[in-house]
């Protein structure tokens, strides 16, 4: 219930204009969100390096609703590109087609993620798509056969989400190819008509998928906080000889930070997913539906001032 109430309000624009305006609940957004600037995000992910942790960088933002506004997407993506290279920081990038203009038209869409494939091509680096709505992906998934396909790019990779009933047909389709794949459980508000309802069936999801992508996959991201799930993940590999460099752990930047420096200090692979930027509403109320220990770190501030 309270997940679902989380998930509908981070569609409001209404409650959206009051927090993006209200000092508290940026300081609360903060813990989940590296700041609001390129610099400040880049000082976060230099502090991740210096324990082990790698990071992909994502600019918050999605859903925009002209030419200009995707193409500045694209461009702040390239910057953030040079800025890794500038900095010497351990770290890739990951976008939403929305923000590169997906709904507004699909060709400006594919040459923007062109523009930043090729960039991060020159400079050795990383794109990944990562996975909105289950209404985008069919989208998503086409989008990256193109660029796959057509385009050629071989430094791409995409995001699948447990929850929806579809996901391992994708796996297959993406081991098949050799793509790089980022498994996570999902965290929008889907239908029980595209997703599991019960939490017990996407978990059992996530542990078969994890067990498709490390013996048939490339490089996988297996991106959960589930203690469960991870310590399944370290068995299941162990026990079929999947050395750690052959795959990593992803998480979220500001949850189980215990458990990220952990997993570098057992030897594996830990990529922290780091958002940063003004637009940190939506993202914000996503992260507080997924755990209820998130919402009471909300309250417990609350009270605290």
């Amino acid at each position: 219930m309270l997940r679902q109430a989380f998930l509908s309000m981070s569609n409001s624009r209404e409650l959206q204009n009051v927090a993006l305006h209200n000092r508290a609940a940026r300081r609360f957004a903060l813990r989940f969100v590296a700041g609001e600037t390129l610099a400040q995000a880049s000082r976060a992910i230099a502090d991740l390096n210096k324990m082990g942790i790698k990071a992909t960088f994502d600019q918050l933002g999605e859903n925009v609703n002209s030419v200009e506004a995707a193409n500045a997407a694209a461009d702040s993506y390239i910057q953030i590109l040079d800025k890794i290279v500038s900095t010497g920081i351990d770290s890739n990038v990951s976008l939403k087609l929305t923000q590169m203009g997906l709904d507004v038209d699909e060709e400006v869409c594919f040459r923007n993620v062109c523009r930043i494939c090729e960039r991060a091509k020159e400079l050795n680096n990383f794109v990944r798509l990562d996975m909105e709505s289950s209404s985008y992906t069919d989208r998503t998934l086409d989008m990256f056969r193109r660029l796959w396909h057509e385009a050629g790019y071989r430094n791409v990779g995409v995001v699948l989400q447990s929850y929806l009933y579809r996901t391992e047909r994708d796996v297959h389709e993406m081991n098949d190819l050799g793509a790089r794949v980022r498994l996570c459980k999902g965290a929008y508000n889907e239908s029980e008509e595209v997703a599991y309802p019960k939490k017990s069936d996407v978990d059992a999801n996530y542990a078969r998928l994890t067990r498709l992508l490390l013996t048939e996959g490339n490089y996988p991201g297996i991106a959960t906080h589930d203690s469960r799930l991870i310590e399944y993940t370290k068995k299941f590999a162990a026990a079929r000889g999947i050395a750690p460099e052959k795959f990593e752990f992803q998480m979220l930047y500001g949850v189980r930070r215990e458990i990220q420096t952990d997993l570098v200090q057992q030897g594996y692979n830990t990529r922290v997913y780091v958002p940063y930027g003004k637009e940190w509403y939506s993202y914000f109320m996503r992260r507080l539906a997924e755990r209820p220990a998130n919402v009471m770190f909300v309250l417990s501030n609350v009270v605290k001032r």
